[in-house]
């Protein structure tokens, strides 16, 4: 496969078009009918590019935009019959990379994913690196081994599945739900008091100010993200660690 990309789309014959020719171009596709539901997909299934209709059900496209720029970095590509100059430039106001009005050329839609993908330097590669480093953490995931600043830092199972998620994730918020069921187990899910004891224990070890994470940041009311100080090529899981 090429890479995953989701399609939000209440179009019935044009989602199914549109699957067929991002199947035979050797996509992984999956599919949402209403913005709520994009969201959820979103979330839960890492795409590596989102195709989105402006004009859906629950929560429109530009909304839809707007939150998925708000969690993460992932490349959106809107697919609408809004063809006006306002709409084209609302599309990027909102965080869109490209734009394209139907009815649709398959052979550009098709196109115009593949540029965006190389553009936005999104890595559709599915091995694992060994190992992860930037300008202040090294990870080696085999020996389960942290280096902050050159020197060995020892955790806690707990601490490194946590850790290890944030970092896997880099570029997307993760919620304290995900980072629950990761560390703990769904029977912990909702307690989140254990996330937030195990983030300051884990900011006690690798953040050079505690007081001042520079590193695992709060995103209040929704969980935390890893902030990587310098650029390295990525390639996030799905939670993984």
């Amino acid at each position: 496969m090429r890479g995953k990309i989701l399609l939000i789309e209440d179009d019935v014959e044009f989602s199914k078009l549109t699957q067929m020719w991002l199947k035979n171009a050797g996509y992984e596709v999956m599919t949402a009918e209403d913005g709520v539901e994009g969201m959820r997909r979103v979330y839960s299934g890492r795409p590596n590019l989102v195709l989105l209709d402006a004009n859906i059900p629950k929560m429109d496209g530009w909304e839809v935009c707007r939150h998925i720029r708000e969690m993460s970095d992932i490349p959106v590509l809107m697919v609408t019959v809004n063809g006006q100059k306002a709409d084209r430039l609302k599309g990027f106001v909102v965080g869109a990379d490209d734009y394209i009005t139907k009815p649709v050329d398959f052979h550009e839609l098709i196109a115009r994913v593949q540029a965006v993908l190389r553009r936005t330097g999104t890595n559709l590669g599915n091995e694992e690196p060994s190992s992860f480093h930037d300008g202040e953490i090294e990870i080696e995931w085999r020996s389960r081994q942290v280096w902050v600043r050159g020197e060995r830092v020892k955790l806690s199972p707990t601490e490194f599945k946590i850790l290890s998620c944030l970092v896997k994730n880099r570029g997307w918020i993760v919620t304290h739900e995900q980072l629950l069921e990761k560390a703990w187990g769904p029977n912990y899910i909702g307690d989140k008091s254990f996330v937030k004891l195990y983030i300051r224990y884990l900011r006690q070890k690798i953040e050079a100010d505690p007081r001042n994470p520079r590193l695992i940041l709060t995103e209040r009311g929704v969980g935390y993200h890893f902030a990587q100080q310098t650029e390295e090529p990525s390639n996030p899981g799905n939670l993984g660690g």
